[in-house]
């Protein structure tokens, strides 16, 4: 009798525990989804809409960089505070440093990007970051990979090759007439993929052996990216005209501060999911988020895309759900590579 009246107790309990399950699993891809496909189009916007009257285009990608990461270093500090975490460096602070200038190309890289390819080449092309890290895995941590896993890098190589080799015959939006140039963008999403690469298998090497908190780590890696970027804006001669373009266009000052605001926001919901439900999880969603904002992309700011551009697509995701389903468990490496994504987007992105 005392087993049969446990029997509704039991099943009251599980229901409870899937339903916050199901609403934790909702904040996380309702968090990473909302923030990012907001950082995408807002991040197009910048970088190939002109402003105001005499279609000025705002150039200071590296001043995007410093307003992200200034944001997320205040944010972090906060959280370090008020949780009462310890705020003293884990690792020596050269180490966030060389993690820092690294994130800083790769994002950089990214932005510049925009100017001369469209977003949903350049989102496609980040697809490939897989062999660049495979390639850096390999030199750096000695790493070996299994038939798998160059078989799912090659097909995605191939589509991402398709979707840039075979654009549609003409970009119907007016407002980026000319600008387009494939060989420039292309070679800035090269060292996009070379300096991420680098960057996670980096930061995996170097912060292995310490016990890092998360936050800790955002911390001090982005406050290293204050330093390096708002001294390299100083040095460019950019900083004062990026204040003065976002003066003369307060639309411009809103587009940067959400931006900010939501890249910031993205890292903890991709730290947050990563803990909680691990890197299979965040990798089907953030691929999901790929996708989708392509297609928002596609609508939003009129790029048209060619038949042999869908069918790159669809190999490219067909590839990497593929990928994700077929993973028995998630590698460390792509825990730490996420971590570094989400704390410092880009990454993509970074991402």
């Amino acid at each position: 009798m005392a087993d049969e009246a446990a029997l509704p107790v039991a099943a009251g309990r599980d229901k409870d525990e899937r339903r916050r399950w199901l609403s934790r699993c909702a904040l996380a891809v309702v968090g990473i989804m909302s923030t990012l496909l907001v950082y995408g189009v807002l991040q197009e916007k910048l970088m190939r809409v002109p402003y105001g009257e005499e279609k000025e285009f705002f150039r200071y990608s590296l001043f995007l960089v410093f307003c992200n990461r200034i944001t997320t270093s205040l944010v972090s500090a906060l959280v370090l505070l008020s949780s009462k975490k310890s705020t003293d460096p884990v690792a020596p602070i050269q180490k966030y440093c060389v993690v820092s200038l690294s994130n800083i190309l790769t994002t950089t890289c990214q932005y510049e990007a925009l100017k001369y390819v469209s977003f949903p080449v350049q989102t496609l092309a980040k697809c490939a970051k897989m062999i660049p890290v495979m390639i850096w895995g390999t030199i750096m941590m000695k790493k070996k990979y299994g038939g798998k896993d160059y078989f799912f890098a090659v097909i995605v190589t191939m589509g991402c090759s398709l979707f840039i080799l075979f654009p549609a015959s003409m970009d119907v939006s007016p407002l980026n007439r000319g600008r387009e140039s494939t060989f420039w963008g292309v070679s800035l999403m090269l060292g996009y993929l070379g300096f991420d690469g680098f960057t996670s298998t980096f930061q995996d090497k170097l912060f292995k052996g310490y016990e890092m908190e998360i936050h800790n780590q955002i911390f001090y890696t982005t406050m290293c990216s204050c330093v390096i970027s708002l001294s390299g804006l100083i040095l460019q001669n950019h900083l004062l005209p990026a204040v003065d373009f976002m003066v003369r266009h307060p639309d411009c000052f809103y587009d940067v501060l959400i931006l900010s605001t939501v890249a910031t926001a993205s890292q903890f919901f991709i730290s947050y999911t990563i803990r909680t439900f691990g890197a299979l999880t965040f990798a089907t969603i953030m691929t999901t988020r790929q996708l989708v904002s392509i297609l928002l992309s596609c609508v939003w700011f009129v790029h048209p895309l060619s038949w042999m551009q869908w069918v790159g697509a669809a190999i490219v995701f067909g590839a990497l759900y593929a990928k994700s389903f077929l993973r028995s468990k998630p590698p460390k490496a792509a825990v730490a590579s996420s971590s570094s994504q989400g704390s410092i987007p880009n990454s993509s992105n970074n991402s």
